[in-house]
Parts: structure tokens; C-alpha cells; sequence
């Protein structure tokens, strides 16, 4: 997704997958073979997404595909993937039948980060546990598979934890008026508001609520992080706000640390979550390559299957039975915009 509404993802998630490829090529490539990179633009857009995933497949001839970034685009490249008996992995797509069905696992689809009702799930125990919150609001992209999946699992959690949903209250993507939302829960007993969905509508979101004077705590999910949240919302309203993520820049593991430094370097500018993510998908996949007996789908399918103990920037992790990564959840807490503290969260 270079371009489109949900353009931020796939362009950090590409120079992640950018910095990591120079690296491993640097260092003398795979086995003595460069990688390299064939990069198209799905444009936010589903079909263009099967339409350049059969492009690479069938005519450029690749050993697997990296993206797209996000769920419904990357969902609607795995029927190619399938077909052609080639892998493709995505770094950030969260659905939680991305990697499996009611038909089975989807044998030549891949993820590195988790999924959506872990991230739900995580949310709600972080809201009753950690912030002893127990009456929330949810307000959700209802246009999205990712809004719809956390707001499910949140409010599972939430209310089987003891919680209670004082209200449940939709949107969909592109809209920028969230007042009648707010003036609708302003009157309720609420102390925390969970927001399934993309920085693009939970910036303004945030903005609209702290402007009518709600100052609960904010909860989000991965799709906060974006730069373009603080532009949104503004430095002032972004306090008392928790999201989960993959990684965060807080963390003083050196293979964090070192990625930051070369990232920096690069690209003169901080990485988020979606650039570590990129960076680690290459390297996955990378890894992958290297460990295949072939150098087929088949064969690095078998492989990625095989990971175990892989050392990433945003956590370790190997592959279960369902192609998802068994890792922790990191949940980063924003004070006047800026990253405050984060804490790793396992849901074992």
C-alpha cells in the first residue's frame, strides 16, 4: 500500500523490508545470492492487490511475496498464493482468519505479527487489570475486518472479566465528524473508551472527545501507530492514551536498539512499529530461503513452517500450527503525544 487510505502501513512496512534486504545483501546475500525486490503499488486496493500478487507469481517468478500490510488486501492475494504454491507473508496484517479458516490453515499464508483477538483480548485484560477500569465505551470502524475483530474480542473479554459495555458505537472509514458520537456517550457512566480502528479516524476521534471535555483513558491497537496520529489529535489530547503494539522504541534489547540506529541512519527519522515489522518480515523470510532445501515455494513454504527461535525487533518468536507467531504483546502508553513507557504483556 504505497498509496491509498491506508498508505502509511505499506510504505514503512516497504522501508523496513528495504533496510533489512541491504543488510543481509551486504553481508554477502543468501547462500551467495543477492535478493532482490519487486515492488508494486496495490494502491489501498483489494483487487489490485490479487491483480499484482498473480503478476509476481505467475510472470516474475518469485520465491515468496512480502504484503500487503494490511488484512483485506493481504487476505485477497492467499486464494494466488495458493494456486501457485507460493508463500506470502505479511508483517501487520491482524485478522484472525488471515492464516486460517473454517476450512483449515491456508497452507502458503504467513504472518509475523498477532492477531486481532489477541490484541482485543489483551486490551480488555489491560483496561480491568492494569488501569482498574471496568465501565467502557467502544467506538469502531464497523467498514473494516480489523475494527469488527477487535471490538469483538474486547468486549468478550471486557465483559467476562467482570466489565461492562456501557455502550457500543460505529463509524466507518473516511468519515471526520465524531461529535454526535461523543454528545451521545458524553451523558453515560463510562471510565474508559477502547477505539477499534485506523490513526486516521481515532486521531480525530481523540481530538473531538478531549475537545468535549472527556478525559477517560483511550485505548487503541496497533492501527494508532502513525505518525500522523499526533497531527490528527494533537499533543495536547494524546494523554491517558494506551495502544498495543509490536515494538516500541523504549526497548533497550540491543537488536532493538541496533535496528533503530541503522533505521536512523537510512532513513533520518525514528522508525514506528510498522517499520520494525517490514524489517522483520525480510529477514523471516530471509531465514526462510536460506533453511529450504530448494529454492521453490514449496520448499520455503516448508521451511517458514519450520521457524523456531527466530530473533526479531519486535520480539522472538516461532511459528505455530496455524502460521502465526507465538509472541508478546507490547502496550505503549502516550503522554502529550509522545511515547511515555511501554510494557510487554503475555497472554500465555
Amino acid at each position: 500500500e504505497l498509496s491509498g487510505g491506508v498508505a502509511s502501513y505499506g510504505q514503512s512496512s516497504v522501508e523496513g523490508i528495504e533496510l533489512a534486504v541491504e543488510e543481509i545483501n551486504a553481508a554477502g546475500g543468501i547462500n551467495g545470492k543477492e535478493i532482490k525486490l519487486i515492488k508494486y503499488d496495490n494502491k489501498s486496493d483489494q483487487a489490485e492487490a490479487t491483480t499484482l500478487t498473480t503478476r509476481l507469481m505467475t510472470q516474475d517468478k518469485v520465491l515468496a511475496v512480502m504484503g500487503p500490510a494490511t488484512s483485506g488486501a493481504f487476505k485477497a492475494t492467499i486464494p494466488v498464493a495458493m494456486q501457485n504454491k507460493i508463500p506470502a507473508a505479511s508483517g501487520s496484517a491482524t485478522a484472525d482468519d488471515v492464516t486460517v479458516d473454517d476450512s483449515g490453515v491456508k497452507d502458503y499464508a504467513f504472518r509475523i505479527c498477532f492477531s486481532d483477538s489477541y490484541q482485543g483480548t489483551g486490551m480488555a485484560n489491560y483496561a480491568l487489570n492494569n488501569l482498574n477500569k471496568n465501565r467502557a465505551v467502544v467506538i469502531m470502524d464497523s467498514s473494516s475486518d480489523y475494527g469488527k475483530g477487535l471490538a469483538e474480542n474486547f468486549v468478550k473479554t471486557f465483559e467476562n472479566g467482570g466489565g461492562v459495555i456501557v455502550a457500543q458505537e460505529a463509524y466507518v472509514a473516511g468519515d471526520t465528524d465524531f461529535n454526535s458520537i461523543i454528545t451521545k456517550i458524553k451523558g453515560e457512566d463510562f471510565d474508559v473508551i477502547f477505539i477499534p480502528g485506523y490513526y486516521e479516524e481515532a486521531g480525530l476521534i481523540i481530538k473531538q472527545a478531549r475537545e468535549q471535555g472527556i478525559d477517560v483513558p483511550i485505548l487503541g491497537a496497533d492501527g494508532f501507530d502513525s505518525p500522523e496520529l499526533v497531527s490528527l489529535a494533537g499533543t495536547d489530547a494524546l494523554n491517558d492514551v494506551f495502544f498495543s503494539n509490536h515494538y516500541s522504541s523504549l526497548d533497550q534489547d540491543p537488536v532493538v536498539q541496533d535496528f533503530i540506529k541503522a533505521f536512523e541512519e537510512k532513513y533520518e527519522k525514528q522508525p514506528d512499529a510498522f517499520n520494525a515489522l517490514g524489517y522483520d518480515l525480510a529477514r523471516f523470510i530471509a531465514e526462510g530461503v536460506e533453511r529450504a532445501e530448494k529454492l521453490d515455494g514449496e520448499s520455503v513454504k516448508n521451511a517458514l513452517e519450520a521457524t523456531t527461535d527466530f530473533k526479531g525487533v519486535t520480539g522472538n518468536f516461532s511459528v505455530d500450527e496455524n502460521h502465526n507467531p507465538v509472541k508478546a504483546l507490547i502496550v505503549i502508553e502516550l503522554k502529550d503525544g509522545e511515547q511515555y513507557s511501554s510494557e510487554r504483556l503475555s497472554l500465555d
